[in-house]
């Protein structure tokens, strides 16, 4: 995963630092002192993408708002919109701003899950006569190569053979599987639960290498599962690469023996499909025997899930990623599971095995306490993967300006997508290459089957930096996405409104301009 650090937000400087507190004090005020100055229509080419959607203009929340502190070099008058920004939606992954933004003022950026592996029983010529517990701690990103690097520590720390078994403890979350998987997409990686103990995200990742010269296409896979099998080459075709996963005939109906009956189209080049795992519960005691046997280990007994015993010994402590590259990933990539690991670990981090409603209870006290007078979000999961999550634009907009005034105000900002640039804002150079707006705006983006959203920051032309939020809730809000680019392209362009004839900051430029020029 591969994150461009070529361009710095446009946010931190000493003198944002220090007057972040009256900053604050004037965003959380901002939403109700504006009405009487934000413009009241929406822009003409949003009415027409609308209308050629067919999508009424009362299914569009837009509130965009300058920041306190982000005042134009030209003294002009910002751009204001508000249009039913009290309205309360369902706003899809944009939710994960609050999971996100709550993470760091109640954890800290420096937060780290510390994965533990214990000892039930003697060590002895690197022997344990016993039981290897290894008790997960909610980390988010516990991938492969951590996982590898867990297993390499183990045998540094003196164990190469387990006489009895592995033990998997995820007691540090109380959360079961979904019994519906969302959109009844159940191998998509969006599907995947949160766990205690999670690895790798409970998804295979098929890698596909194409050989033009033998014909045939290389399929790897990871990572290592025991007793799992799939092909390791496939016939290539001439088709085009369109719907390529489907062309594949791709057969997960046994989780350990994968089939592609399908071709793969050699126009695609080298692809991945990551594929959440049919059977859940069986895929981290299979990839943690894979693992451990990998590396030399030595296994007597089985792997398993359990507790650890009282009595057990620490041999080990791995910690995770700093929580400040942990929100990258939820809000660059928009990651379902990593958001409510991150959620459920509000609650757990008191001590209490972490539950979606002592989550919610903690996240609605720090909302009320810091937010007075701005409506309650709605949070279920904490990651937006949810048909009963809500907000108001003015709610994200009252987040979005204490986020810009508050000490974590870089690492929030950073964690967001750069339009055009990375993360799931980068598709904006592939859809319009002359966009104003690349480079320009910090962004979390949200997509349902009935919802398209963005929200975050933008820099202005003027100078002026603003927040951005737009909620499409309608069944055709995917066929009307591109409001979201004019609006962004709106903002940006904010000096062609001040340039205006029609506005009074432009005739007051014109005047002066016609009295010095006067003989």
């Amino acid at each position: 995963m591969i994150r461009s650090r070529a361009k710095r937000p446009f946010l931190f400087t000493l003198a944002h630092a220090a007057c972040a507190a009256l900053a604050l004090m004037t965003a959380l005020t901002w939403p109700a002192q504006a009405q009487s100055t934000a413009q009241a229509a929406l822009p003409k080419d949003v009415l027409q993408t609308l209308h050629k959607a067919q999508v009424p203009p009362s299914a569009l929340s837009v509130l965009i708002a300058p920041l306190p502190n982000g005042a134009a070099s030209n003294n002009a008058q910002p751009r204001h919109l508000s249009h039913h920004a009290q309205a309360s939606v369902n706003p899809a992954s944009v939710m994960k701003l609050f999971t996100t933004f709550a993470g760091l003022s109640l954890l800290g950026p420096d937060h780290v899950w510390r994965n533990r592996v214990y000892t039930d029983g003697p060590v002895r010529d690197g022997v344990l006569q016993g039981n290897l517990v290894v008790r997960g701690s909610g980390d988010p990103k516990l991938v492969v190569e951590r996982l590898q690097a867990l297993m390499v520590q183990i045998r540094s720390a003196g164990v190469r053979e387990v006489r009895g078994d592995i033990v998997l403890d995820r007691s540090v979350f109380d959360v079961r599987e979904r019994s519906e998987p969302f959109d009844d997409e159940p191998l998509r990686p969006y599907n995947v639960g949160p766990d205690g103990l999670l690895l790798n995200f409970k998804a295979v990742v098929y890698k596909f290498t194409p050989d033009a010269a033998s014909g045939q296409v290389q399929v790897r896979f990871e990572p290592p599962l025991a007793g799992f099998s799939a092909p390791t080459q496939l016939p290539l075709s001439q088709a085009a690469c369109s719907d390529w996963r489907r062309q594949l005939q791709a057969d997960f109906s046994q989780p350990q023996q994968v089939r592609f009956a399908g071709r793969y189209p050699v126009s695609c080049g080298e692809r991945e499909w990551p594929v959440a795992y049919p059977e859940p519960e069986a895929y981290a005691p299979r990839v943690m025997q894979a693992m451990w046997l990998g590396v030399g280990g030595q296994l007597s007994g089985q792997v398993r899930y359990g507790t650890r015993p009282v009595s057990a010994r620490l041999l080990l402590e791995a910690p995770s990623l700093p929580l400040s590259d942990i929100i990258q990933d939820i809000n660059k990539f928009s990651n379902n599971v990593m958001a409510q690991q991150l959620y459920l670990t509000l609650s757990s981090e008191l001590g209490s095995p972490g539950r979606f409603e002592a989550s919610h209870l903690r996240l609605s006290q720090w909302w009320r306490q810091g937010f007075a007078g701005h409506e309650e979000p709605v949070l279920d999961n904490g990651s937006g993967l949810s048909r009963t999550e809500r907000s108001t634009a003015q709610a994200l907009t009252a987040l979005l300006q204490a986020a810009h005034a508050s000490p974590h105000a870089r690492h929030f900002v950073d964690s967001l997508a750069i339009a055009g640039v990375d993360g799931t804002a980068a598709r904006l150079k592939d859809r319009s290459p002359q966009s104003p707006v690349i480079g320009k705006a910090w962004l979390k983006t949200g997509s349902l089957r009935d919802v398209a959203s963005v929200a975050g920051y933008v820099q202005g032309q003027s100078g002026q930096r603003y927040t951005l939020v737009a909620v499409l809730h309608h069944p055709n809000a995917q066929q009307a996405r591109a409001v979201l680019d004019q609006l962004l392209e709106w903002t940006v362009r904010d000096q062609d409104a001040m340039a205006s004839p029609s506005t009074p900051h432009a005739k007051r430029q014109s005047a002066q301009k016609q009295a010095t020029e006067r003989p």
